[in-house]
């Protein structure tokens, strides 16, 4: 990407760094939703010509795939340490707990083979999972295997969250009793009828550190079975 200063249409500012494009596209993105980001709509927000922009960058994805490698340089990056399964559930913690910040960053990146297009500052994390994976005794392709499921896992857990949250912003579920195996006399579903009234507060308990644990537990001991 060129690192001099592109000068905008007469009389419109000048676009002057990545950081501006950047900062450009985020407030497009808190404002429509990743899904509406074009490069002609950031054009227009910056004030340039879309002929221009894509000098900067070549196609929405790649806007994208910066605007995460930029975010992840942002991110603390804690020393993990202790025995390696510690290792990579703290991995996975900090995995979930970045993405919880920006969901539409796991949407974008819901996809197999992301590893190979984002920056290396996003990167790190991928290898303390797998350096943990391996340490623990798991083949390299063990260790790719345990970080995809540790990912699924993890970018379930998130986007369910947020259109959770977007569905039902006061925090509330739909009343039980419109609850499709609610009532009595549901003969065929004896176990979801029982637990109905309860069903909207257990699933917006947060177990995602316990669930990661036993996810990881279970892959490490199946690897080195």
């Amino acid at each position: 990407m060129p690192r001099s200063s592109v000068s905008g249409q007469t009389g419109r500012p000048p676009v002057t760094s990545r950081a501006e494009i950047l900062a450009a596209a985020r407030r497009l993105i808190d404002r429509n939703g990743w899904e509406k980001l074009t490069i002609r709509g950031l054009a227009g927000e910056l004030g340039i010509g879309a002929t221009t922009l894509y000098h900067h960058v070549r196609d929405k994805e790649d806007l994208l795939l910066l605007l995460l490698t930029e975010y992840a340089a942002q991110l603390p990056r804690p020393e993990l340490s202790g025995e390696p399964r510690d290792r990579i559930i703290a991995a996975g913690v900090l995995i979930h707990d970045a993405f919880a910040a920006w969901p539409w960053a796991a949407e974008v990146l819901a996809t197999d083979g992301f590893v190979a297009r984002i920056g290396d500052p996003a990167l790190w994390i991928v290898e303390a999972i797998l350096a943990g994976a391996a340490d623990h005794g798991c083949t390299p392709a063990q260790g790719v295997l345990i970080f995809r499921n540790i990912w699924y896992y993890t970018v379930g857990e998130i986007l369910v969250r947020a259109r959770t949250a977007r569905r039902h912003p006061d925090g509330d579920f739909p009343p039980a009793e419109n609850s499709p195996f609610s009532g009595t006399g549901n003969s065929q579903l004896p176990h979801l009828t029982a637990i109905a009234d309860q069903w909207g507060e257990i699933a917006q308990e947060n177990t995602f550190h316990q669930g990661l644990t036993a996810l990881v537990d279970g892959l490490l001991a199946q690897a080195t079975a």
